[in-house]
């Protein structure tokens, strides 16, 4: 059910290679989960101050329309990178919500991916080595990363059910595993302002550590509150502007391992997803303790 892999590098010098060990662990776990793929990749060396990660199902005509719209509204300086279905809309971290405003009123076709200064979010349907091929992800550069391939068990296999899911500036989340009360604190999120936009409970997750966060407490803290409020069993992988954190519930029935050296943290749903990393044989490899928050940061 689902598989999960992450990359937290240490060694600046291995920010080029990314990507390319992010697909390898991605799609090593196609057949944990089949039905769609996505990765969030965190790049900081940026001279651009934010940007907004958005997917259409048209985007030949979407973008183009868009892209005319946002030069005319905007008087900040503004850029566009297309990848396949989606587009990276580079401007400074003010202007996002006046483009969320905008695609809202304008453009409901369009889905915001991620939004942030350092995140990018790409996911969709298919296998991951086609989902890997269409976002060129091999090529991506970074300073970590998250992904995860889907096998549906809570909604629709669709874009929007894939994982990441971000329900905030430069977090989100990836889940293997089920909650079995998501639908209540799914409305008692929203009755509080979160947006949450499937009804996929792992966006649930995801927003229940925003919540968290707003009403004043740190992620560390906000993940080990979820061993206490969210039912269910799971493990999740949660990714920050600055590194990656990793729980699971008290149970831990959801396989996970973990590998590290002097140049970089990875962990996988399974160690065959972190076979092919470099000095792999040298790494201090562990599975993650039940209910115990881990987490790096540079």
């Amino acid at each position: 059910m689902c598989g999960i892999v992450g990359i937290f590098l240490k060694n600046k010098k291995l920010e080029t290679k990314l990507g390319e060990l992010l697909t390898n662990m991605l799609i090593t776990m196609t057949d944990r989960g089949p039905d769609s793929a996505g990765i969030a990749i965190y790049n900081k060396n940026l001279k651009e101050k934010g940007k907004i990660t958005v997917q259409s199902s048209n985007p030949d005509n979407d973008f183009d329309v868009l892209e005319k719209e946002l030069k005319n509204k905007i008087t900040k300086s503004i850029s566009f990178n297309r990848k396949d279905t989606h587009l990276v809309i580079k401007i400074d971290t003010n202007n996002h919500e006046e483009i969320r405003s905008i695609l809202n009123q304008k453009f409901p076709s369009i889905r915001i991916m991620s939004m942030g200064e350092n995140i990018e979010i790409y996911k969709e349907v298919g296998l991951a080595k086609d989902v890997s091929k269409r976002f060129s992800l091999s090529e991506t550069i970074g300073t970590h990363a998250i992904g995860h391939t889907r096998m549906a068990t809570e909604s629709a296999v669709t874009t929007m059910g894939a994982h990441p899911f971000s329900t905030t500036s430069d977090q989100c989340l990836v889940h293997n595993g089920s909650l079995s009360n998501h639908n209540s604190l799914r409305r008692k999120l929203q009755r509080e302002g979160i947006r949450i936009e499937t009804f996929n409970d792992s966006e649930v997750a995801a927003a229940y550590l925003t919540y968290k966060m707003k009403t004043g407490h740190n992620l560390k803290e906000a993940m080990e509150e979820s061993l206490n409020e969210l039912d269910g069993f799971f493990t999740f992988v949660v990714g920050t502007k600055n590194g990656f954190g990793v729980v699971r519930d008290p149970i831990a029935c959801k396989p996970a391992v973990m590998a590290e050296t002097g140049e970089y943290v990875a962990f996988g749903s399974e160690f065959r997803a972190l076979a092919t990393l470099p000095d792999i044989n040298n790494a201090k490899v562990w599975e993650p303790e039940p209910a115990t928050v881990y987490f790096w940061e540079h």
